[in-house]
């Protein structure tokens, strides 16, 4: 189990984030039109999931604009935005922002990412909902940076989610 805050309230997860070096877990998630999205999906491509509790909060859709302009220039790397949010409402979101750069998923159907990656909040008022976290997996499905934000109202730290990416 992992602690982080909500306003400086604890708030417990089921676990910690994938180890650096690690297999990424593999996830079935739902695209805005309903299909189906696996990490396999995206082999030998750079992923940055970019995870978050719901894109109709202020800091995670500061996080999917933030992506959708960090990494629009990089070859061979595709970000995943994620949360429970149901698909209609993501693409609704990025369809009045603007975002293209970046592929929304949804955990809506089964929760069984959030329980794969070990980000799923167990407890307080975000119980079932996802916290906010970075992973980066390199062309072969490795880990190869992590971070749960410690703070769920505060952003994550682009810099060395990026800073990462590209040395993957």
């Amino acid at each position: 189990m992992a602690t982080v805050t909500l306003k400086g309230n604890a708030l417990n997860t089921l676990g910690n984030l994938p180890a650096k070096g690690s297999n990424a877990p593999e996830f079935n998630l739902t695209k805005n039109d309903l299909s189906s999205a696996s990490l396999a999906d995206y082999k030998g491509k750079k992923v940055v999931l970019n995870i978050f509790p719901s894109v109709d909060t202020d800091t995670c859709a500061q996080s999917v604009r933030q992506f959708n302009t960090e990494v629009a220039e990089l070859e061979n790397t595709v970000v995943l935005c994620i949360s429970k949010d149901l698909p209609f409402a993501q693409a609704r979101f990025c369809g009045a922002e603007g975002i293209d750069k970046v592929e929304t998923l949804s955990d809506f159907k089964d929760g069984n990412f959030g329980k794969a990656y070990q980000v799923a909040f167990t407890d307080g008022p975000l119980a079932s909902l996802l916290s906010r976290s970075i992973v980066v997996i390199d062309e072969d499905g490795k880990v190869v940076y992590t971070e749960q934000v410690a703070e769920t109202v505060d952003e994550p730290n682009y810099k060395a989610a990026l800073e990462a990416l590209l040395d993957a």
